[in-house]
C-alpha cells in the first residue's frame, strides 16, 4: 500500500481522525454525501466535510476506485508509463496541471493497493473549485450579459487560454465537455477552472487527433448561441501562440467533423431509445 499526502498540519490531522489516510479508512468511511452519476462502474464519489475545532469546515471530495478489469489497467500502464492506480494517476494530473499554469482543484491525497499490473483499489481526495459548471451557469450568464458583449469575449479568451495552455504543456483532457470547466464569479469578474482530471494524459503520438476530440467536445457542448458568435474568437486565442505554420484550417475542418459525427450519435442514440420505448409500449 502507498499513500501520499500533501495538506496543512491541521488538515492531515483532521483526515487522521477520520481515517482517512489509508486505503482502508477512505473505502471504510461512510460518511459524507455521494455525488450519483451513470456510468461509474467501480467507481464512487462523495462530497467530504470536515470541521475542525474552530468550528470552519473544509469541503473536500473523495473518489475511490475498486478492482479494475485487466485490459483497463494495461491502458493505463501504456499510456503512463508505469504500474499506478486511477486514484494515483489523477492525483499526478491534477499536480501537472497546476505546474502548467491550469486553475484547478488541489490534490490533497490519494492512497493505493496496487496489483501486478493494475490496481486492486484506490482512492483521491481533493478540494472542491469555487463557482458552477459551464453547463449549468453559462447561459445564464449570456442573458445577464446579452448587453455586454466584451464580458462574453473576456470569459472566451479565458477558456481558450486554459485549454491552449493544457495542450502546450504536452497534455489533453479526454473528456472535455462544458460540464468540466467550472466559472466563479463571486470575485466581480468571471474565473475558470478546469475539473476531472482523471483521463487527462500525456499523448506520445497522433497529438492532433487528441487535440481536435478536446476541442470538438467543448464545442459540442456549449451553447449554440455562443458558438455562432464568439467560436471565431476562441480559435483566435487559442492559435495566437502556434507556429507561424500551423494549418488553422485543417485543425477547423477536423473539429467540425468530429463535432458532426458527436452529433450523429447523439441522434442515434435517441432514436435507439425512442424505438425500444415504443416496443415496451406495444
Amino acid at each position: 500500500m502507498t499513500v501520499r499526502i500533501q495538506c496543512d498540519t491541521l488538515l492531515l490531522t483532521l483526515l487522521r481522525q477520520e481515517r482517512l489516510d489509508t486505503v482502508a479508512g477512505a473505502f471504510a468511511y461512510n460518511m459524507g454525501r455521494d455525488l450519483l452519476k451513470g456510468g461509474l462502474a467501480n467507481r464512487r464519489r462523495t462530497r467530504v466535510e470536515i470541521n475542525d475545532a474552530e468550528g470552519n469546515t473544509r469541503i473536500l471530495y473523495l473518489k475511490r476506485y475498486g478492482p479494475e478489469r485487466f485490459g483497463q489497467a494495461a491502458r493505463r500502464w501504456f499510456e503512463h508509463g508505469r504500474r499506478t492506480s486511477p486514484g494515483g494517476v489523477e492525483f499526478d494530473n491534477i499536480n501537472a496541471a497546476r505546474s502548467a499554469g491550469i486553475a484547478t482543484m488541489e490534490a490533497m491525497a490519494c492512497g493505493e493497493e496496487l496489483a501486478m499490473v493494475g490496481a486492486k483499489r484506490s482512492f483521491l481526495l481533493a478540494t472542491e473549485v469555487p463557482g458552477d459548471a459551464l453547463e449549468r451557469c453559462f447561459d445564464d450568464f449570456l442573458n445577464r450579459n446579452a448587453d455586454s458583449p466584451h464580458a462574453v469575449t473576456s470569459v472566451t479568451g479565458k477558456l481558450a487560454g486554459l485549454v491552449a495552455a493544457l495542450h502546450r504543456a504536452g497534455y489533453v483532457h479526454r473528456d472535455l465537455y462544458a460540464s468540466h470547466v467550472f466559472m466563479d464569479e463571486s470575485s466581480g469578474r468571471a474565473e475558470l477552472y478546469l475539473i476531472d482530471l482523471a483521463r487527462m494524459f500525456r499523448p506520445r503520438r497522433r497529438t492532433f487527433r487528441w487535440r481536435v476530440k478536446d476541442i470538438a467536445q467543448l464545442k459540442y457542448s456549449m451553447p449554440a448561441r455562443w458558438v455562432d458568435e464568439h467560436w471565431d474568437g476562441f480559435l483566435k486565442v487559442y492559435f495566437a501562440g502556434a507556429p507561424a505554420n500551423e494549418p488553422v484550417e485543417a485543425w477547423t475542418q477536423a473539429i467540425d467533423r468530429k463535432v458532426a459525427w458527436m452529433r450523429a450519435r447523439h441522434d442515434r442514440k435517441l432514436l435507439a431509445q425512442a424505438n425500444t420505448e415504443q416496443g415496451a409500449g406495444q
